[in-house]
């Protein structure tokens, strides 16, 4: 009785009622979120039970491939073939190194770790006939290991490597007949392990074994030229799954209490465009990939519509009785996704004209809509480094403390069921299709040495620390500030530039009309009659565009608006003597219509573009910034902009984001020239009348130390603070020369293009500000570790 409730329990789990397409919404729902405080990082914790894991495939680390009875597998054949460099007949030599993964395992604090069964160790052919007893001794013993380490076993019965016998005798799984052998093999292990194992993978990512083992190609077995044997490759992959789990329902679940699931691998895709079309094409896009097995398992035992529609008879058909024996046949959504194959489709064709992305927040929110609501547990989940890195692998942590963190947003603000993380993978291996080409694991494996030595690289570090405080704990620096900023406090906008209108068009209609002011006030043009000119001066009224301007800047409710001159427009020919009066005037009536908006204009004298250096010609034209004319016709200008602008300019910036990475330290030396000749003169010339105050604006991003639990990146940290915003500000805000571990640095590598002060120099550029300003926009992770890019 107890073995029917089950049954019926799990069924009814997998059946009820998920409406579809309903994971149409998840892009709508995401452009709605509240930006940027939606893309902030979230400090917060997992819940009490989550599932931390770590995980490995059979035939990337175990090695020993024809050793203790074991049979060859299609990759070891498939690795032979072809123009295939490497094999993985050692691969991390698992085989011989139990206790050392078992330490790497036991260090990393996880609760569980994922690993496959060789199927061709324990059957070499296949079959049961062929049952190796030493090969499954090898499974036993890390079992047994596993349970004295508190850490719980998730096993995959197939990660790709089907025994070569079944491929070379019956097709592999273009056969039917692989979903009796199939469910023989599973019956065999879950009869084995199945006391000790609560999680079960059947077989991990179908698609890549169906689209790219008998489509592309591109992994073992290696077939292709035939384009509709996919389908039927996955049709019997679900259906030897489905087979598995109500053998396992029936026979195991009632005394073992196990989970059961397929690992289906998926990209995550973003609309090209806004239009219902494209979000439709994204929807089919997953429908390809995911949909192909998740809605047969978690839906109604049929492939996605999308998919009926595009292939039409290409696709296999389900019988009624197939419908309800694939329907309801996972106990949890267990969800491949990361960078060797699962979220890449490697080619474009399934991409629908739409961009691929990587964002696991929005996967888990789309599964969580389309599949009604299951508990998803992400099976693999990580990055990759160049096979060339070793044991410091910054983008690797980069990537694994992202989709962490999307998956604890998901979790916390979303409402998703994710109740697991496996970070793939434990050890470097045998990567597939890139062979030894990329290292995916938390530890660094030595292929030189005869051990092969296993070192934690800065990721296992940081995926340790993460399970140990289970999440991102809020530290007090990380808690939301509360409070009043002070009443003087100035509230700002700023634009590179405003909207210049040189010729008025208030009272510039020459034309005469009637007022009909006794029915509708309409004015009526009299055709025959024009007014006469006007010889009056223009007024700062006459510019519409002003006001209009002014109005808006009003409406946001600040108090500082800052904007930028163009010094080219102003004096075009270089000469102070000849400026560009009208545009001067108009910039006149720009600032003092801001002043009489309670409005304190923030006015830049030159603005640093890439695009273009918005010098005048005569010094455009001649080595800019490097001719040493430059600084003082920069002072000559702004004396120009102090004489005409500053009655109504009390805040000015001399040059806006000099510090820029395309700007030669030749040429930021000019800078700090031009720079301190603007200060000096308006210290010496207007301030005891303007009262205004005057400095520069640098590019200020913050820099954080890439792995804040080593020393060993905080240095670098200070170096790159030194060489993007030092560079510039301590000659001004701090010694008068550029800071120490810059020169420090730029001997080291033999350097002299950073110029040398001279003592005039020094007195000149050394304390000219006002106040410190600085344009900020993001925080970047800095490591001294060098990697690809």
């Amino acid at each position: 009785m107890s073995g029917l409730f089950a049954l019926m329990t799990f069924l009814a789990l997998g059946s009820a009622g998920a409406k579809p397409h309903a994971g149409l919404k998840t892009w709508g729902r995401f452009s709605k979120l509240p930006y940027p405080g939606d893309t902030a990082f979230l400090y917060a914790t997992f819940p009490r039970d989550f599932i931390w894991a770590v995980g490995t495939a059979a035939y990337q680390v175990e090695g020993a491939f024809e050793k203790d009875g074991k049979g060859l597998s299609i990759w070891d054949t498939f690795t032979r073939g072809g123009n295939r460099k490497t094999t993985g007949d050692v691969g991390s030599d698992s085989y011989h190194n139990i206790n050392a993964d078992i330490r790497a395992i036991r260090q990393l604090g996880v609760s569980h770790y994922r690993f496959s069964l060789s199927w061709s160790r324990i059957f070499p052919n296949g079959t049961r006939g062929s049952y190796n007893e030493i090969g499954t001794n090898y499974y036993r013993w890390l079992i047994k290991r596993l349970k004295e380490v508190r850490v719980q076993p998730v096993v995959t019965l197939y990660h790709w490597d089907l025994p070569q016998h079944l491929q070379q005798s019956l097709g592999g799984w273009s056969n039917p007949e692989l979903v009796e052998i199939f469910k023989d093999y599973a019956d065999f292990c879950f009869n084995e392990f199945g006391d000790d194992v609560k999680y079960w993978i059947t077989i991990d990512n179908p698609f890549v074994v169906a689209q790219h083992g008998y489509g592309t190609g591109v992994v073992a077995p290696g077939i292709k030229n035939d384009p509709d044997l996919p389908f039927r490759v996955g049709h019997n992959l679900i259906k030897a799954h489905a087979a598995a789990w109500h053998l396992y329902n029936r026979h195991y679940r009632p005394r073992q209490q196990g989970k059961l699931s397929m690992a289906l691998g998926s990209h995550w895709i973003k609309p090209r465009r806004t239009r219902l079309e494209s979000l439709q094409e994204c929807q089919c896009s997953l429908d390809h990939v995911l949909g192909w097995f998740a809605r047969p398992l978690f839906t109604d035992g049929e492939y996605p519509p999308c998919m009926r529609e595009r292939l039409g008879s290409r696709l296999p058909s389900f019988t009624q009785e197939e419908r309800e024996q694939v329907r309801g046949t996972a106990d949890f959504f267990a969800l491949s996704h990361g960078a060797t194959l699962s979220f890449q489709l490697i080619n474009d064709s399934l991409k629908f004209g739409q961009l691929e992305d990587l964002d696991l927040r929005m996967l888990l929110y789309w599964i969580n809509a389309e599949y009604d609501k299951p508990p998803i547990f992400v099976v693999q989940s990580g990055w990759y480094v160049l096979g060339n890195t070793k044991t410091e692998d910054p983008k690797h942590m980069f990537y694994l403390k992202r989709f962490i963190a999307e998956a604890l947003k998901s979790i916390i603000t979303d409402g998703v069921n994710v109740i697991g993380y496996t970070a793939w993978s434990l050890i470097d291996g045998f990567e597939w299709h890139r062979e030894y080409g990329i290292r995916c694991g938390l530890y660094y494996v030595d292929f030189n040495t005869p051990d092969m030595k296993r070192e934690p690289k800065t990721s296992a570090t940081f995926y340790r620390n993460v399970i140990h405080k289970n999440g991102f704990p809020e530290l007090p620096e990380n808690r939301p500030a509360q409070g009043m900023f002070p009443c003087d406090f100035a509230w700002g906008v700023s634009a590179t530039s405003i909207q210049v209108e040189t010729t008025p068009t208030q009272f510039a209609d020459p034309n005469v009309y009637l007022w009909n002011i006794s029915n509708n006030g309409e004015l009526i043009k009299l055709e025959s009659f024009r007014a006469p000119p006007s010889h009056r001066a223009t007024h700062c009224a006459d510019y519409a565009i002003i006001r209009q301007q002014v109005d808006e800047i009003r409406q946001v409710g600040v108090n500082h608006f800052h904007f930028s001159l163009n010094w080219s427009a102003l004096v075009p020919t270089g000469d102070v003597a000849y400026p560009n009066t009208t545009l001067l005037g108009y910039y006149r009536c720009f600032t003092r219509q801001l002043v009489q908006a309670n409005v304190t204009p923030v006015v830049t004298l030159w603005h640093h573009t890439r695009q273009r250096s918005s010098l005048p010609t005569s010094l455009d034209t001649s080595n800019r910034w490097l001719n040493k004319k430059t600084p003082e016709a920069f002072a000559d200008y702004a004396r120009l902009c102090y004489r005409e602008l500053g009655a109504h300019v009390k805040m000015w910036i001399t040059l806006n984001e000099p510090n820029d990475e395309m700007v030669s330290y030749q040429e930021g030396h000019q800078m700090l020239r031009a720079h301190a000749l603007a200060w000096h003169l308006y210290d010496r010339e207007f301030r005891h009348i303007q009262r205004g105050q005057v400095s520069l604006a640098l590019h200020m991003d913050w820099v954080e130390p890439a792995f804040s639990f080593t020393r060993e990146d905080v240095e670098p940290a200070k170096r790159v603070l030194d060489f993007h915003v030092g560079w510039l500000a301590e000659p001004i805000f701090g010694s008068g020369d550029y800071p120490v571990g810059m020169r420090s640095w730029m001997r080291q590598l033999n350097s002299l293009e950073l110029p040398v002060f001279n003592e005039e120099d020094r007195q000149l550029v050394r304390g000219t500000y006002d106040f410190f300003a600085m344009s900020h926009f993001s925080t970047k992770l800095v490591t001294h570790a060098k990697e690809d890019s």
